[in-house]
Order: structure tokens, then C-alpha cells, then sequence
């Protein structure tokens, strides 16, 4: 293509739209360096900070959802819509995209509408087995629409549909060092079983409670842990692991950390993972061949974790203990599963086959074939 690339790409709010958004736009960068790539997100939400980190402009709408326990407030929600539309208009009008792309979110509703009323073509990417409100109500508007799991078509037109996996952070694919070599880096014995407890850059509570109601268990075991708390529990958790004595006891087989900022070495180091079941998590460990013990978080639309987590389980790719019982019950079996060299392999084995290898790439040729037409 002899002509300048000019492309919007819209959404974000989580981690789980925002990196897939980043890697969508790498990887147009890479075919086409000549590309202008302008992201449009949502004021006051993590992509403001982690999109211009990546080195990308982006511009910010007053966008928020609906109250749905108070619904007198969402007379100012729809004040802000409209606020959202004129100035998605207004980016139009100035950066005139020839192609727009939305990953869900809040901030992708008034670009991408607006963006089809212009005729501008527009391509959605769906993270989960579950489609979001905002990609359900642009299916309509959208030219393609790129999912991650069979049978979106109960969502979606299915002549739109393009299977493509969810793209993932390179990094961790592009991670070279052995397992070995990842523990050490967390100060921990290459000899002992690892499991690796993430919850998000936030944290999960029930996740962190399962871990400080079996310390002792974790000690008996032998096995060593690298837990990321989230920032939001860490010092807390950090004033209870010294109170209790833990903190000495268990220095030699408990890392705990607030954030990880190397994931690659973090899942190279462990042989089991305790996680969320957010859609780009799960793309990660599809990819990676991780062993996982899934945990749905119960506070998101439509409960879209527990379903992310059964199109695994289902396949016996993935174990699941439901938010309910993972205080009782998740530490118990993590330890117990670790130690199982064969449950890991079958895990491993299965959840590999379920990579959709290339998603960025795919994606980007589409953006592209889009622009062409």
C-alpha cells in the first residue's frame, strides 16, 4: 500500500482490552512503520497512562457506564455520551482515519459509531467466549468482527466472523531464559515445585485470603510461591505475614510482590498458576502451555470469567474453583496438583491445544485488507 495508513483504535478500561489494543497496533506498526495510529480511550481509566507508555498518542472521552443500582445518576452519564460523541466527531474531522478498531470498553461505543456514520469501516475484536454490551450493540456497524472461541455466532452475524485468538503481550512469548534461570531471578530453589498466584494489577481479595488462611499448608508442603497481592493489599499483607511470624518462616518459599513487571519470567518459573479468568490471561496460557487452576471473578458482566474458565474445562485444559470456594479449597488443591508431574503434563498438553497462535498479526492483516477495500 503506497498511501499513508491512518488508523483509530478505540477502547480499553482493563488491562484485558488494553494490551491486546497495544499489540494489535505493534503489529501494524510492524508491517506498515509509515502508519499513523491514534488510540481513543476513556478519561481518568488505565489506558491514559499504559497506552502513552507504550508510545502511542491518545486522546480521552468523559465516558462512563451506566449506574445500574441508581439509575437518576445516568442523566449525566448521558450528558457525557453525547460530550463523547462530539468529540469522537471532532477526531474524526481532524485525524481522518481510514479505518477504525475497537477492543470493547467504554470509549469504543461513541468512536466506533461515529466512525461508521462517517463510513469509515470498522473492525471489533471480542476477548471473550461472552460478548461485551458495547461489541454486541456495534456488531451491526462493524465490516469484521475478530473472536477468540467457537460459536460466537450466537452474538455476532456470523459472514463477519474471523477466528483469530486474542493477541498477547510479546514479551512473555519472546521470554528465553529457562526455568532455572526465572527462579533464580525471584531468589528461589530451582529444585522445589513452584506455583504462581496472580490476581490481577489489582488483586483479587479472595485469592490473597486463600493464600493467608493456608500458610501453614503451604509450609508442610515444600512447595515455593510467588504471589503478586495487587498494590491495593500488599502493605496489608505484608503487616500480617510479620505479625503471624510467616514473613521469617516462610522467606525461603514465599516471594510476595505487589506487581510483577517480567510476566515471561514469572510463568517460566512456575509449574502452576492460580489466576482470574480474564480473557487475555487465558490467551496467555493457551499459548504458553501454562498448568492453570482458574478462579472467575464474580464482579463482571455477565459473568463472563466462569464462562472463559468452563471452554477450558470443558476440555480438561484448565481446573476451576468458583470465587465461593476458593478460601477453602483452591490452596488445597494447587498444592496437590503440583506435585502430580502427570496431571501437569495433561493440563499443559491440552491447554496448548487451544492456541490461536499469530492473533496480532492476523488482526492487523485484516485492518489493512479494510483500508484496501
Amino acid at each position: 500500500m503506497d498511501k499513508e495508513l491512518r488508523v483509530v483504535i478505540s477502547g480499553g478500561g482493563t488491562g484485558g482490552h488494553i494490551f491486546p489494543a497495544i499489540s494489535i497496533a505493534n503489529a501494524i506498526r510492524e508491517k506498515h512503520p509509515e502508519a499513523k495510529i491514534l488510540f481513543v480511550g476513556a478519561q481518568g481509566r488505565m489506558e491514559m497512562q499504559r497506552v502513552p507508555a507504550a508510545g502511542y498518542e491518545i486522546v480521552g472521552l468523559p465516558i462512563q457506564g451506566f449506574d445500574r443500582k441508581n439509575l437518576l445518576r445516568n442523566f449525566k452519564v448521558l450528558y457525557k455520551i453525547w460530550q463523547s460523541q462530539r468529540i469522537a466527531k471532532k477526531i474524526i474531522r481532524e485525524f481522518r482515519p481510514m479505518v477504525a478498531v475497537g477492543v470493547g470498553g467504554y470509549a469504543s461505543g461513541p468512536m466506533l459509531n461515529k466512525c461508521a456514520d462517517a463510513g469509515v469501516p470498522c473492525l471489533i475484536q471480542e476477548q471473550n467466549s461472552y460478548a461485551g454490551v458495547t461489541n454486541k450493540l456495534l456488531a451491526k456497524k462493524a465490516a469484521k468482527i475478530c473472536v477468540a472461541y467457537e460459536g460466537m455466532e450466537r452474538f455476532f452475524p456470523a459472514e463477519k466472523i474471523i477466528l483469530t485468538g486474542n493477541p498477547v503481550r510479546q514479551a512473555l512469548l519472546d521470554t528465553k531464559m529457562s526455568r532455572e534461570e526465572a527462579l533464580k531471578t525471584f531468589g528461589l530453589d530451582p529444585t522445589r515445585k513452584t506455583i504462581l498466584i496472580v490476581g490481577g494489577s489489582l488483586g483479587a481479595r479472595t485469592i490473597n485470603e486463600s493464600v493467608l488462611g493456608h500458610l501453614d499448608a503451604i509450609r508442610e508442603s515444600g512447595v515455593q510461591v510467588i504471589w503478586q497481592t495487587g498494590k491495593y493489599y500488599y502493605s496489608s499483607i505484608q503487616e500480617q505475614l510479620k505479625s503471624t511470624g510467616s514473613a521469617e518462616t516462610l522467606s525461603q518459599q514465599l516471594k510476595v510482590m505487589d506487581f510483577i513487571a517480567d510476566m515471561g519470567a514469572a510463568y517460566k518459573a512456575a509449574d502452576l498458576v492460580i489466576s482470574r479468568a480474564g480473557a487475555s490471561s487465558i490467551s496467555e496460557f493457551c499459548l504458553l502451555g501454562t498448568p492453570v487452576i482458574l478462579v472467575p471473578s464474580p464482579n463482571v458482566a455477565e459473568d463472563h470469567q466462569t464462562k472463559n474458565a468452563m471452554a477450558l474445562v470443558d476440555r480438561d485444559a484448565a481446573l476451576y474453583v468458583s470465587d465461593a470456594e476458593a478460601p477453602s479449597r483452591v490452596i488445597t488443591l494447587a498444592i496437590e496438583t503440583v506435585k502430580d508431574d502427570d496431571r501437569l503434563k495433561t493440563l499443559s498438553e491440552n491447554i496448548l491445544k487451544m492456541a490461536l497462535p499469530n492473533s496480532a498479526d492476523i488482526i492487523a492483516d485484516e485492518v489493512v485488507r479494510l483500508i484496501e477495500r
